[in-house]
């Protein structure tokens, strides 16, 4: 684990991202650093990014890890206030067994190390529906994974359930893209109903650690998220 830029940034504070090299994970990335919300972020993930100007006056760390051996990685997780969790897959990409292995037994084995590490706050995007008893793998394994990371007794726990994700994909098949045509018609229609843009679940997640806690376990339903997501104001604005 290297430092790729040093700095007084933030408040003396540190966090970790998992995911940072996802659709949620990139921006949540961009939007601490050019906040400089911590003066020390821990980048958690198979493999090194490439790092922008952003980075000026934060610490930057990057572990790369082995997740099917994540217990030989504990060192990355330590000493860390806050720990965002934006780590997923599809069952499209890596089957109903690689799906569950990266959403649900990554995830919880990478809150636990980050428990243990003594991380407080711990934020994990989900999505909406998340249901253990759920007929449907997805939603199922979104609440299983949910429960695990509550039993692990974070002093502080943020569950974020979006609907669906409405973002800019570096690559966009001509399907996607008539999806994502349809689905801006729908967030226009409904605007907190059926989508939520990206850049607004990070705002809530920005949000959500700058105010203080309702409790031990804050679950943010999709409408509460485009409530947190319009009290941030975007950067430059």
């Amino acid at each position: 684990m290297a430092a790729d830029k040093d700095g007084g940034g933030g408040s003396g504070r540190s966090c970790f991202v998992l995911g940072a090299s996802g659709a949620t994970g990139g921006v949540l990335l961009r939007e601490l650093l050019s906040r400089r919300l911590f003066s020390r972020v821990t980048l958690i993930g198979r493999r090194r990014l490439s790092l922008g100007e952003e980075a000026s006056g934060v610490t930057v760390e990057q572990a790369v890890v082995d997740f099917e051996r994540l217990g030989e990685h504990a060192a990355a997780f330590q000493g860390h206030d806050v720990g965002f969790c934006c780590l997923g897959t599809t069952r499209a990409k890596a089957g109903a067994d690689g799906f569950v292995r990266v959403d649900r037994d990554y995830v919880a084995q990478a809150a636990e190390l980050a428990r243990a590490g003594g991380c407080k706050h711990f934020v994990l995007e989900s999505s909406r529906g998340a249901n253990p008893k759920s007929h449907f793998l997805y939603l199922r394994v979104k609440g299983e994974v949910e429960n695990l990371v509550q039993a692990l007794g974070f002093d502080r726990c943020t569950i974020l359930r979006p609907a669906v994700l409405l973002c800019k994909r570096q690559e966009s098949r001509p399907t996607e893209w008539m999806v994502q045509r349809f689905l801006g018609a729908v967030a226009w229609l409904f605007p907190t109903s059926y989508t939520v843009p990206v850049e607004t679940v990070v705002r809530a997640m920005v949000a959500i650690v700058l105010q203080p806690g309702k409790g031990k376990v804050e679950v943010l339903e999709n409408e509460a998220i485009h409530q947190l997501g319009k009290a941030v104001p975007q950067q430059g604005t």
